[in-house]
């Protein structure tokens, strides 16, 4: 019997979506309007913009399946995906409509954006990273899921009390997230420890502790399309929900200890690691999504088709860094385990199928795991690990039969002190291509970490400079100067950014260069506003905005902006009759919580800056503001005002940045090292418009081969000298003269790792250029065009055309 299936598709205009939104809040949320609160009439505008979505994902779905295209499974620890609402409405081109409908009902609708919460999946580049690629595959067609974790609280919520930073806990699905579609019929079986047993040629893994991982959809627009993607999240559900006897006994707690041990592997994003238990939970995670997210990849494909023969051919597995590593041994585990697939076979697929991204060049940060505790956790892919090993080092023996040395080194297993299975060296052994994320760094790449591995596989490396969606960065951040670049060039630049090349030609018209720069002084006193309401202090949006907001690390260099202001300080107390340039310095970020020395640094920067800030002899000449708890939605608000950009990390250590990308696109002159992607960035935007000092990599490699002695740049440069002994002696601390005692001695005794003394004077040379180029206000202006027309190649549209090309060979759906 055919079955005839109606639904009403919801109509776009101010009308209809004012009496969807009416309808959501009475039928969806069940509020009265009299009672409702303001976040019930928000949550009601998300179902309503929701409902104008769907019937875009479900028309794509059925294209894929219809076409049987290969797809793209992008899986990433992280998603910072910031705030849905704007996104969605830009994407379905609905900003208008809805905000007419909201004011028809009486509504703000600037009031409501500000109340939702940004999805705390993730803590910095790596996750925004990952969502402006899903963003970019939606836009372009690509089909494509995202899979990752629905952790319940963020990494933490961020306060700065008496200037120290205090973790909160971050639960932003308090007041739920009407964006996602619990799938409670997606669930798959996740297994950890117990042991493995022989039979015959096949192994069977016994008496596991099991987790259910259950499916979360949220829909992904794509920009001027119909396209749209899926990110799939997955959340921890216990197989035992409670112990009834124990319950019943009236041991309340014990009756439900497994489920909650069991659960806590998608409770908190990045457990503090730096003991054992915390350790084991971060492998948990990493596990239990991967191997949901390979148990739902394979059977999707099986819904399709029979065997395993078009596999790769259908199926392409990205690893965003080494998180998402044990979906390898996971793959070679469901293939012959679960479907009788011979090793070769197994192996041959797995390595058609997986790609990796490379996110850093320091051994410190290259993620291994014991193998005592792997083999607890995941005794079967531990076991799976050792035999690829075996079988890569007998192949590699053959060719280099001499040659201990490279055995030892390019070793899945790291023997030197406890065993640790080395995961980057996985990926590389397991992937057909491994890309870095900006040419510098992908050089870099090759010829230092995986130096041995380029040698015995040169044709998998290749570089993929990161970029980032000027839909969400540029449109949605910043509409006063999306508004200009619409006046000046029309609107399609939001789907090609190389479009903003033609800035150029009204570089010599006054009210263009005046239309950025009002753009950017109303972006300036939006911030000054914030910074106003949410911490009570006052800063001139007149000055000089100088921000650096990023994660905060030894490599970012934190301490050498500190060092500028304190310098600056010092100058102006010794010549206050001087005409400076009005500066306010913005910091944000994150440290981790068990990372003392970051930490430090934050109470540093709020030392200096009360004491700068309520220094008479000072006033308005230098500010310094550390902005608490950043993330997307305060990104969106301090990068439109900034003036100057520090992307300061010593040469070498960063692979790309995307911060650096935001601000040039927004107008902000860049102060950096030939780091990352600054190097492609001084390309691109010409070297006269950004400001590049300090060490190159190579120079920074040969002062460390030479010997590097940071107490000579103490002893003999006289600011320094002064600077460093002011933090020494307590100038800032006078509670607790000791307290950056330790600064003192990481910077002058302790060997300064990342070189900041060596970088000092270059740097506060570079920023007396800043202050002579920003007197010119017509000069900087000019230089800011600049920048933001020399932004185009840095879409991530741009760069994930190249993966779909280059590394996952996929093409875009047909609508």
């Amino acid at each position: 019997m055919t079955v005839t299936f109606v639904h009403d598709s919801p109509n776009t205009d101010v009308a209809s979506l004012k009496r969807s939104i009416a309808n959501k809040l009475v039928f969806a949320i069940g509020k009265d309007p009299i009672s409702a609160q303001p976040r019930d009439w928000l949550n009601a505008s998300f179902l309503a913009v929701r409902d104008r979505l769907i019937e875009r994902w479900m028309r794509t779905t059925r294209a894929q399946y219809s076409q049987d295209v290969k797809r793209v499974y992008y899986l990433s620890m992280e998603f910072l995906i910031g705030r849905a609402l704007t996104n969605a409405l830009l994407a379905l081109g609905l900003y208008d409509e809805v905000r007419g409908a909201l004011d028809e009902l009486g509504m703000d609708y600037n009031e409501l954006v500000e109340l939702e919460p940004d999805a705390a999946l993730g803590n910095g580049g790596l996750g925004r990273l990952a969502a402006c690629f899903l963003d970019s595959m939606a836009t372009l067609g690509l089909p494509g899921y995202g899979y990752g974790i629905r952790y319940d609280y963020g990494m933490f919520k961020q306060r700065i009390i008496d200037g120290n930073q205090i973790e909160a806990p971050d639960y932003w699905l308090a007041n739920g997230y009407p964006w996602e579609f619990e799938r409670f019929e997606v669930q798959y079986l996740v297994r950890f420890g117990g042991h493995l047993q022989l039979e015959g040629s096949r192994t069977r893994w016994l008496q596991t502790q099991d987790v259910f991982a259950v499916a979360h959809d949220q829909i992904i627009p794509g920009y001027d399309t119909t396209a749209t993607n899926t990110l799939r999240l997955w959340s921890a559900r216990s197989s035992n929900e409670i112990n009834l006897s124990k319950f019943n006994q009236g041991d309340y707690f014990a009756a439900v200890e497994e489920k909650n041990l069991s659960e806590n592997v998608s409770r908190v994003l990045y457990p503090d690691d730096s003991t054992y238990s915390g350790k084991e939970l971060r492998l948990r995670q990493e596990y239990f999504f991967t191997s949901a997210s390979l148990q739902d990849i394979i059977r999707r494909y099986r819904q399709t088709h029979e065997n395993f023969t078009r596999f790769a051919e259908k199926t392409s597995i990205h690893l965003n860094d080494t998180h998402p590593v044990l979906a390898i041994p996971e793959l070679m585990r469901i293939l012959i385990d679960d479907f009788d697939i011979k090793w070769d076979d197994a192996w041959a697929t797995t390595q058609k199928v997986f790609s990796y991204t490379n996110h850093t060049l320091m051994q410190e940060a290259l993620e291994t795991w014991p193998v005592e505790l792997m083999n607890r956790v995941l005794p079967r892919h531990m076991k799976l690990i050792f035999e690829i090993n075996e079988r890569f080092l007998d192949d590699t023996r053959e060719q280099h039969k001499d040659d201990v040395d490279l055995i030892r080194r390019i070793s899945l297993i790291d023997e030197s002190g406890e065993r640790r299975v080395r995961m980057a060296w996985l990926a590389v052994v397991a992937s057909h291509k491994i890309n870095g994320v900006s040419q510098l760094h992908s050089d870099l790449m090759v010829q230092s970490i995986f130096a041995d591995f380029a040698k015995l596989f040169p044709d998998r490396f290749c570089n993929m400079t990161n970029g980032i969606t000027p839909r969400r960065w540029l449109a949605q951040a910043n509409p006063a100067l999306a508004g200009v670049i619409d006046h000046y060039i029309g609107k399609t630049w939001r789907g090609n950014l190389d479009e903003l090349a033609e800035l150029k030609q009204h570089m010599d018209f006054p009210a263009f260069i005046d239309a950025v720069a009002e753009a950017k002084f109303a972006n300036k006193q939006r911030l000054a506003q914030y910074i106003a309401r949410k911490m009570g202090g006052v800063v001139d949006p007149h000055a000089l905005f100088d921000v650096q907001v990023k994660r905060i690390h030894e490599y970012k260099r934190q301490l050498l902006n500190v060092l500028h202001v304190i310098t600056r300080y010092n100058r102006i107390i010794k010549h206050p009759e001087k005409d400076w340039q009005p500066r306010v310095v913005i910091f944000a970020g994150k440290a981790a919580s068990a990372y003392k020395m970051a930490k430090l640094v934050i109470k540093l920067i709020n030392d200096v800056g009360r004491k700068i800030n309520n220094d008479p002899a000072i006033g308005d000449k230098l500010k310094v503001v550390f902005i608490p708890n950043y993330g997307v939605s305060l990104a969106e608000l301090i990068i439109p005002a900034a003036d100057l950009s520090e992307q300061i990390s010593l040469a070498g250590t960063e692979a790309s940045g995307t911060g650096n990308m935001k601000f040039a696109l927004n107008g902000a002159l860049t102060m950096g090292t030939l780091d990352g992607a600054n190097v492609e960035m001084r390309d691109h935007v010409g070297p006269d418009n950004i400001f590049i000092f300090g060490n190159t990599t190579e120079q920074v490699e040969a002062l460390r081969k030479k010997g590097y002695n940071p107490r000579e740049f103490y002893d003999h440069d006289t600011e320094l000298h002064e600077v460093l002994n002011l933090l020494a002696s307590g100038h800032f601390s006078p509670d607790d003269p000791e307290r950056y005692r330790m600064v003192f001695d990481v910077l002058v005794n302790w060997g300064d790792h990342y070189q900041l003394l060596a970088d000092y004077r270059s740097y506060v040379d570079a920023q007396d250029k800043v202050d002579a180029l920003y007197r010119n206000k017509a000069a900087w202006q000019r230089a800011a065009v600049m920048n933001i027309a020399g932004m185009g190649y840095f879409s991530s549209d741009r760069t994930i055309r190249e993966y779909a090309e280059e590394i996952w060979n996929v093409q875009p759906v047909k609508l």
